[in-house]
């Protein structure tokens, strides 16, 4: 059952004026409870698992939180696509919001090896057999694609292809998937630069200090529209090999893992992914295809 406060009414016009007002600042008033609904069996007691915290859960996010994956950088409003999906698992597993306590974890922490200070942690992570040596990932919640922007009048903002992009110099957020598409699909003649965080990155397009920045396509349709002022969307990646996916995040061998997977499968079976998808990430069809 998906929550009254996490679920809007979308109507026809689901497009990218939707995920922008959705991403204006919030109040400081936390989702509604909803009715909890976890993932059946003793393995899965509802509220009861062994988590951090008895009675509570526990859920790890980067600082700043980004639009449109969270809301006024306020990841407990329960607002973006990444807030509302934390919010519906803890339901499924039988946590209401008001036990679900929120936590800032860098983007490189939560991935490293060693213990945890979180249950699990949704931040754009990539599932990739390099970190599933660290980390435990649940099911996928969202099917990702890597794209380039850039500024009006940039060297690249005709591009059409990836050969045209080589000669560019370009950076990323350190750690992610974004960067490592740089080296392994465009494989540009300048080493690209790295940045502790998306701000930053950004920051370096707008400074002139790099010619395009790759970012997942919802925040480069977001930044484009609403960040920078001549931004504009090169292309989306090639999808090489098995389609890029987000997953939650835990600890390595968590005993978690299996019931957080299966309250991400139960809102992807009963349409809730999907849902949320068009209501936070409306609007990010259409990116030209670079080939």
């Amino acid at each position: 059952m998906v929550s009254r406060f996490t679920i809007a009414a979308v109507g026809g016009a689901a497009v990218l004026l939707i995920t922008l007002a959705g991403c204006a600042p919030a109040d400081e008033a936390g989702p509604s409870a909803g009715a909890s609904a976890s993932p059946s069996g003793s393995a899965c007691p509802a509220g009861a698992l062994d988590t951090r915290a008895a009675g509570k859960l526990t859920i790890g996010t980067d600082n700043p939180a980004y639009e449109p994956w969270f809301s006024g950088n306020k990841p407990g409003n329960g607002k973006g696509f990444e807030s509302a999906v934390a919010y519906q698992v803890a339901e499924r597993l039988g946590y209401p919001a008001q036990n679900v306590v929120w936590t800032q974890v860098t983007f490189n922490n939560a991935i490293a090896p060693g213990p945890k200070a979180f249950d699990f942690d949704i931040n754009q992570f990539s599932i990739t057999p390099e970190r599933r040596k660290a980390v435990d990932f649940s099911s996928p919640y969202y099917l990702v694609r890597q794209t380039v922007i850039t500024n009006a009048g940039s060297k690249i903002a005709g591009a059409k292809t990836v050969v045209e992009l080589r000669s560019a110099r370009l950076g990323a957020q350190v750690g992610t998937t974004s960067y490592q598409a740089i080296n392994e699909l465009i494989k540009p003649e300048t080493k690209p630069l790295v940045y502790n965080n998306n701000d930053d990155a950004k920051a370096a397009l707008e400074n002139g200090q790099v010619d395009g920045i790759v970012v997942d396509l919802p925040t480069a349709f977001y930044m484009t529209a609403a960040e920078l002022k001549d931004g504009v969307i090169v292309g989306q990646l090639p999808q090489v090999g098995v389609p890029e996916q987000f997953g939650l995040v835990l600890d390595l061998d968590s005993p978690l893992t299996g019931c957080v997977s299966q309250a991400v499968d139960q809102l992807r079976q009963d349409g809730t992914l999907a849902v949320l998808e068009k209501q936070w990430l409306a609007g990010t069809d259409g990116a030209p295809e670079l080939s």
